[in-house]
């Protein structure tokens, strides 16, 4: 089986709800959809979100990297040869992990397919099912309340609270929304880079003062600042976790040997696809770091190979899977299904997706 052809389009698909954090406000999902298209005509699906922002990668930037440099230089070669595919799109070209991530899911999947294996298997097969949290944008106290409220009473038992935009209002928000879910509900908090070093410290210290019980606080500080965050992680309780620091396997490494996280979150899209995420779980489990796999604002293409992924992994203990959950719609057929706050991956071959609703192909 080799890949014949590469087709680039895109859906949009608007979201329940304004997706608001420290770092932006998104209304709907803009995702690019890869075909890579063999010889014998099956597909493997691939996406990218996004994310400029958090990845640097915009839409256009996406779809030429695509088209006009990694993907040609895979064209012709054999999905057998993973190993051959992965390294030649990491020499493409420098950065654009996004670009790479999508082409990279796309193959994973064709060759899930070409040996008639569930990519979950692929890469341990530990589990089928997995709980997932979901994500309570940076809103209002009172309306963020609404939100967990109504998380809960959908079966949600673990709640990641969008919090970085001001620190007296942060803390007011995570008061209100412990005391209205009671203490038996998980909560997470996700800065988003928008704290200082100092005021992370004061800020959660706080909390544990107050005996709010969070279960972890991710990417307190700017993404670029490890000793920031190891400043953090040496000075509170509460388990630190590591996010858009932790974009590859390099970053990953660092943050490791300096000691400067208690948790990695591990995104295909910063990685630049699964190969390289395998490289950052090993990197953890060998350090004793448990892992969450997270996402971007994205279709099911992409939430569908992390929890393929997830599923493999011990070290991989927790999941921060919603987006798919987020959308309005879900144009994609097949992949991993949702039953309340659980995650359950396909037993049919390569990610089990056989089409994408909507799916506009960008011409060349």
């Amino acid at each position: 089986m080799k890949i014949r052809e590469i087709q680039i389009g895109k859906v949009s698909i608007p979201l329940k709800k304004p997706f608001k954090t420290a770092l932006r406000q998104v209304d709907s999902a803009e995702d690019i959809i890869v075909k890579v298209i063999a010889d014998t005509g099956e597909i493997g699906f691939g996406n990218a979100p996004p994310t400029a922002v958090i990845t640097g990668d915009s839409q256009d930037s996406v779809i030429s990297a695509i088209r006009d440099t990694l993907g040609p230089r895979i064209i012709g070669m054999d999905v057998e040869n993973l190993e051959g595919i992965m390294t030649t799109l990491d020499a493409g070209m420098l950065h654009n992990h996004s670009a790479k991530a999508a082409l990279d899911i796309a193959v994973h999947d064709l060759f899930g397919k070409r040996f008639g294996l569930p990519l979950y298997k692929l890469f341990g097969g530990l589990r089928t099912d997995m709980e997932t949290d979901l994500t309570i944008s940076l809103n209002s106290p009172e309306e963020m309340v609404r939100d967990a409220l109504e998380a809960v009473q959908d079966g949600y038992t673990a709640l990641k609270l969008k919090v970085g935009n001001d620190i007296a209002l942060d803390a007011w928000r995570v008061r209100a929304i412990r005391d209205a879910v009671g203490g038996k509900i998980k909560i997470r908090l996700d800065a988003n880079q928008g704290w200082s070093p100092k005021e992370a410290v004061r800020t959660i210290r706080r909390f544990e003062v107050d005996g709010l019980d969070i279960e972890l606080i991710e990417q307190p500080v700017r993404a670029h600042d490890f000793e920031g965050l190891k400043y953090v992680t040496d000075r509170v309780e509460t388990d630190i976790m590591a996010d858009e620091s932790a974009f590859g396997p390099f970053e990953v490494f660092r943050l490791l040997s300096m000691h400067a996280c208690d948790l990695i979150n591990i995104k295909l899209m910063k990685a630049g696809g699964l190969h390289n995420a395998v490289k950052i779980a090993n990197l953890a489990e060998t350090m004793g770091i448990q892992c969450m796999m997270g996402c971007m604002l994205e279709s099911k293409v992409g939430i569908s190979a992390a929890a393929s992924f997830a599923a493999g992994k011990k070290i991989i203990t927790r999941t921060d899977l919603d987006a798919a959950v987020l959308l309005a719609e879900d144009p994609v057929i097949g992949g991993v299904a949702f039953c309340q706050n659980r995650l359950l991956v396909p037993e049919s071959p390569g990610l089990g997706i056989t089409d994408v609703a909507g799916w506009r192909q960008i011409g060349c």
